[in-house]
């Protein structure tokens, strides 16, 4: 009984599932019913010219005149040169509808990936969300490709065919007509049942491996410095024998399918040559005809043909589809419904925030309240761990506080809840250096201009002069058109960051928050690039969260966090007379400086 409920459950899934990749389809629906009529047409090309070739033959043996033959003659010349330009029409527009759908499936996958970044894809594996992005849109290709167009195509010229037989004798087209049905409904469904198991081990064997080999490229440096390459090596050919084995389970049904196929074909043309026998020895069908009838119903049978593929594919398809609309149908932490904008200030307030991570008992963040007004400097120092970066994350609007998050507490801007803000609105207004930085592959100009597309080469130079990248964009062999690389791996840890510093800069948002931004910069450096940042600053507010303690002095308000909580706030002189945590913090990094 669990079994069978299991099995009904699975089936009504399937059917939501095709219905909503079927929606897909509704834009284009001429292109689908292009490919829809082509296939039919080239099918009864198929049908008419073997009909044609048969009636030529059959009657030649009775040497009539050729006057008799010459509809024949020219209908088999018409049907050859037509069933190659249909079968290319059909081919033209079953492939254009295809890849408008692919590009629109994969447009709308990453449309509800964006809203889930970074919150609802910390679980997520960054190599099978490529697999969902690459893989399984793809496979939606034998889809669009099997399952739509030709069970139509293949309806109508049975139909068709049918009709033909029956015009000759009813049992003509019953007994074809059984065949068919044996073969392009019988045999897909069997065939459904049986890749039902090995069709979802394909998908799920094959997003194990590509994210594993996704995995093994990017960290193959730390693979080889711990010599760990032949272990990750040993996975890797683990999880290509388990999806060679799902491929190995679809490739005997796949032989299954054309032994079944090949006979249905040949027992539906049997069936029509002893209904055609029995006809002309009882004189109700012209001897003649006998090929005509038969050869009719071998060719019908190639609008079939394609039946049993596409339910073998069609798990492998229905499987790929439920992992694309997984990530599609994913809730976002923030739902993003405000509208207000802009703020009548950028007054930023933080009011007994406390904020904790989805299965986590220790708040990340716990009562922490401040206050950056506009042209305000305000630094928030603690270790790692002390929950600086998780400000930064609710003040993008990555991540939701409040009541509804378990937590309590509000951030407001121009007097109003972040909440209430368009977020995309929201973000222009803050500019943000990263405390883990990413480059695009691109050239340095690209990576910087991000911060503000379309910004003037001469702002470009200032933003970088700042951030004390400036000469070095300018040594590489092709300037700022110089490549970075993946992730900026042709460049340092120090470079990368400067570009970020760079890009932040560029985009002259009123807010601007420093996220350890100097973590990786030799001391130099950072005293330049904190100096030019707090120097062009105008009317701009800065929040710098750092464990570094580089020109304190200039800042308005210092905050000292500890596991989450503000444990010493003032100016650093004020502080440093108190002798607590922040001039034990202090005098800690003054004697490593030294050092």
């Amino acid at each position: 009984m669990g079994s069978i409920n299991a099995w009904c459950m699975h089936d009504k899934v399937c059917r939501m599932t095709i219905l909503r990749l079927f929606r897909f389809l509704l834009p284009h629906k001429k292109l689908v019913f292009g490919s829809v009529l082509m296939g039919f047409a080239t099918v009864a090309s198929s049908v008419g010219l073997m009909s044609s070739s048969a009636y030529i033959i059959s009657m030649a043996a009775l040497h009539p005149s050729i006057a008799v033959l010459q509809v024949a003659i020219v209908g088999v010349r018409f049907f050859g040169i037509s069933r190659g330009l249909f079968r290319y029409l059909e081919r033209y527009f079953s492939h254009q509808a295809t890849f408008h759908l692919l590009a629109q499936m994969r447009s709308r996958f990453y449309q509800g990936l964006e809203p889930l970044a970074p919150a609802r894809l910390v679980d997520r594996h960054s190599g099978d969300l490529t697999s969902s992005l690459l893989g399984d849109s793809a496979a939606l290709e034998d889809f669009y490709l099997r399952a739509v167009a030709p069970p139509l195509s293949a309806a109508l010229a049975a139909a068709a065919t049918a009709v033909f037989l029956y015009g000759i004798d009813p049992r003509l087209a019953l007994a074809l007509l059984c065949f068919l049905a044996s073969s392009g409904i019988g045999v897909p469904l069997l065939l459904r049942k049986i890749s039902r198991a090995p069709g979802k081990m394909a998908v799920d064997s094959r997003a194990n491996l590509n994210a594993l080999l996704v995995d093994g490229i990017q960290g193959l440096p730390e693979l080889l410095a711990y010599g760990q390459e032949k272990n990750w090596a040993d996975k890797v050919s683990e999880a290509g024998l388990q999806w060679q084995k799902a491929q190995a389970r679809l490739s005997v049904s796949s032989g299954f399918e054309s032994g079944l196929m090949v006979l249905g074909a040949n027992l539906g043309m049997l069936a029509c040559l002893i209904v055609g026998i029995t006809l002309v020895e009882s004189g109700q069908m012209e001897g003649f005809l006998l090929a005509v009838v038969c050869l009719a119903a071998l060719a019908t049978f190639e609008a079939i043909s394609p039946l049993p593929s596409a339910a073998r594919t069609l798990e492998i398809s229905l499987a790929s589809a439920d992992r694309l609309f997984e990530v599609i149908d994913s809730v976002p932490e923030v739902a993003g419904d405000g509208d207000l904008q802009p703020p009548r200030n950028y007054q930023l307030e933080v009011n007994d925030l406390t904020f904790c991570y989805p299965g986590s008992v220790q708040p990340a963040l716990q009562g922490l309240t401040f206050r950056l007004s506009e042209g305000k400097r305000t630094a928030i120092v603690g270790q790692s761990g002390s929950g600086k970066s998780t400000l930064v994350n609710l003040l993008l609007r990555f991540w939701n506080y409040g009541p509804e998050r378990g937590g309590q507490g509000e951030i407001r801007l121009g007097g109003e809840d972040l909440k209430l803000y368009d977020d995309d609105a929201l973000r222009k207004w803050l500019s943000v250096v990263p405390q883990e930085p990413y480059l695009f592959n691109a050239p340095v100009i690209d990576n910087i201009q991000l911060g503000s597309l379309g910004a003037q080469n001469e702002k470009v130079l200032a933003a970088a002069d700042a951030a004390q990248i400036h000469d070095f964009a300018k040594s590489l062999p092709k300037g700022y058109d110089s490549w970075v690389g993946e992730d900026g791996l042709r460049l340092s840890a120090g470079e990368r960051q400067r570009i970020a510093i760079a890009r932040a800069l560029v985009r002259e948002a009123p807010i601007l928050i420093l996220d350890e931004p100097t973590s990786n910069l030799d001391t130099v450096t950072e005293r330049k690039v904190l100096e030019k940042i707090l120097n062009s600053g105008g009317r701009r507010s800065i929040l710098l969260l750092t464990h570094r303690f580089v020109l304190m002095e200039e800042m308005d308000e210092i905050l000292v966090l500890a596991n989450g909580q503000v444990v010493e706030r003032g100016k650093h002189k004020d502080l440093i007379l108190q002798r607590g945590i922040y001039a034990r913090m202090w005098e800690t990094y003054r004697q490593e400086i030294r050092c």
